[in-house]
């Protein structure tokens, strides 16, 4: 019985020194400073005393010295990850340049840097940020837009805010990206990326994603909120910019993603929301969404999904002055009338 336990916990040893190992792997190779040549170097370094203390944990003396050295290594390498703090000065992508910058006075909303850019192609556009005033006693609606870029399991969430005067006002979680720097999942666990809240014209931020990458784009409307709730879902956007504004943070492929945003924030005004494998995989938030009441009553979801698809309609709207309305045309719990549900 000894040497089974013995033999037992030598393999859970093994696979403990294996999975920090292949985690300085990754932290090597998106955060050590210099060429592909300098991080590959350095991963291999890493990969001496690693491969050393997962043969000890097999080892039947366990080699005490080879997990003590990879232990103070670990210790060394932990030290240089907490260095890795995010930043606010770097050379941003046009599209994330600009931290949601807002204030509330009263009932007035004050955004400086609402993006609203005019897009032909990845990277033809016209870059506009506009300063923009909104009456929050005016919101009307909350709907919840989930844009399909990787598969049926993941995809970006954003929530648009409906005013009575037919604007809707966008906010979206997202990498702050350098520029010519691309986004990475595997990448967001190991501080690659800074975080970002983007506040932005409905037809901006659909329309990129429609039109421009060839992401396909559900459209859903959120039930059972009142105005007020609806007013303090916008405020909390606004504090959560704030907060990034004044103190940074990494973007996080699990923790700190465009999902668990919004469900951080839902939960804020609907306490005893459940935790739910579709807050991870994101493309399943919408069913998420019904299960817990939170999507239009007594229609199957079939039916929410088939007819939330926007993907066509924004095409053809293009960059109408109608174009939120047009569509929204079709999507359960909206009337035809506009945005009053």
């Amino acid at each position: 019985m000894r040497r089974v336990l013995g033999g037992v916990g030598g393999a859970m040893l093994a696979l403990c020194c294996l999975l920090v190992g292949i985690w300085g792997g990754f932290a090597l190779w998106y955060q050590f400073p210099g060429s592909v040549v300098a991080r590959v170097v350095a991963i291999l370094v890493w990969c001496v005393p690693s491969v050393w203390a997962v043969r000890a944990g097999f080892s039947p003396r366990r080699r005490w010295h080879s997990l003590a050295v990879f232990g103070g290594v670990f210790a060394l390498m932990l030290a240089w990850w907490s260095t890795i703090t995010p930043q606010q000065d770097r050379d941003w992508a046009d599209d994330v340049a600009q931290p949601l910058h807002a204030r509330i006075e009263g009932d007035r909303l004050v955004i400086d840097n609402v993006r609203d850019f005019q897009w032909r192609s990845k990277t033809d556009y016209d870059v506009r940020w506009e300063r923009r005033e909104y009456d929050l006693s005016q919101v009307q609606s909350v709907d919840m837009i989930l844009s399909y870029w990787m598969g049926p399991a993941i995809a970006h969430t954003l929530v648009s805010f409906g005013f009575a005067d037919g604007r809707q006002l966008v906010f979206s979680l997202e990498i702050r990206k350098e520029q010519g720097e691309s986004f990475s999942a595997l990448g967001g666990f190991f501080r690659k990326f800074e975080a970002v809240l983007v506040a932005s014209d409905e037809r901006d931020i659909v329309q990129v994603r429609s039109n421009v990458r060839g992401e396909d784009v559900y459209l859903y409307r959120l039930q059972g909120l009142t105005p007020e709730k609806m007013r303090e879902l916008l405020r909390f956007y606004v504090e959560r910019g704030q907060a990034l504004e004044q103190a940074p943070a990494f973007y996080n492929t699990l923790t700190s993603n465009c999902t668990t945003v919004v469900f951080e924030l839902m939960r804020r005004i609907v306490p005893g929301l459940p935790l739910d494998y579709r807050l991870l995989a994101s493309g399943y938030l919408a069913e998420y969404a019904q299960d817990v009441g939170g999507l239009t009553p007594g229609v199957p979801y079939e039916h929410l999904h088939r007819l939330g698809r926007i993907t066509q309609r924004a095409r053809q709207a293009d960059d109408g002055p109608d174009f939120s309305a047009r569509i929204r045309q079709g999507v359960p719990g909206i009337s035809p009338q506009g945005n009053v549900p």
